[in-house]
């Protein structure tokens, strides 16, 4: 009696705490791949055979980060042991464009689908998160439904030579503005060079902005 009550004490627990086995198989991947996981990684589970539809948790667990095979020992609410195996795989969502988009072009979310794909079918340059793709400026062609890749768009064109453009510059408490005018085209970020068309003086600034350029001392 005091063997059958404590079976029954320890399997209590075991019971209250059950959970589908693809839940806890997905747990022990994502802590297994840790940091090489994207944040926006999803893992769709196979498993080979008939293991149990849920299990109290996994005592070991083997995974193979390359194919994603796993072996797992899962113990079920009853305290048995249960030897399961599969394949863990890790499919993220990404941006691709729903329409051939031409070099020159900005990308708006419009003109985004999402396509979930494996980890191991993407390029180490695939552009993963929408953010990183709206607003920018299409570089080179991107097809309707493929991967972007990080190469393929770019800051948007913000100063065209010979644009007038208004200088800011900036030292410490100190804010001064000058026209000016662009030596040379520039995207958002990229280095510019213009005149100063007060002093006529040849600067270099970063194009902050549609017709914006900063100077620093």
């Amino acid at each position: 009696m005091r063997l059958a009550a404590l079976i029954i004490a320890l399997a209590a627990p075991l019971a209250a705490a059950a959970a589908p086995l693809p839940l806890l198989v997905e747990e022990r991947a994502r802590d297994h791949l840790g940091p090489t996981l994207p944040d926006r990684a999803e893992f769709e589970i196979g498993f080979a055979g008939n293991p149990p539809q849920e299990a109290a948790l996994i005592a070991e667990f083997w995974m193979d980060p390359a194919s994603g095979r796993f072996v797992a020992n899962a113990i079920d609410d009853g305290g048995g042991l249960h030897r399961v195996s599969g394949l863990a795989a890790v499919m993220v969502p990404l941006p691709v464009p729903n329409r051939r988009l031409m070099p020159g072009e900005i990308v708006t979310a419009a003109d985004l689908d999402e396509l979930r794909l494996p980890q191991a079918r993407l390029g180490a340059y695939a552009v993963i998160e929408p953010e990183a793709v709206i607003g920018m400026q299409v570089r080179r062609m991107l097809p309707e439904g493929r991967p972007v890749m990080v190469q393929s768009v770019m800051q948007p064109l913000v100063i065209e030579r010979g644009d007038e453009v208004s200088i800011h510059f900036a030292d410490g408490a100190l804010r001064l503005k000058a026209p000016g005018r662009a030596l040379s085209d520039a995207h958002r970020g990229q280095d510019v060079r213009i005149v100063n068309t007060s002093s006529n003086t040849t600067l270099t600034g970063i194009a902050t902005a549609e017709g914006i350029v900063e100077v620093s001392r």
